[in-house]
């Protein structure tokens, strides 16, 4: 699972406790706090 402060590449990250997305364009993007639940996990 990414966490947040990981670059796991280009694609969309669903957060493990609100459902949001977050859309990472590039394989350098880092992974930031949920936008909307400022969790950290992702799947």
């Amino acid at each position: 699972m990414p966490t947040t402060g990981e670059k796991p590449g280009k694609g969309t990250y669903t957060c493990d406790n609100c459902d949001e997305e977050v859309t990472l364009d590039d394989d350098t993007d880092t992974l930031p706090p949920c936008p909307k639940c400022h969790e950290t996990e992702y799947h």
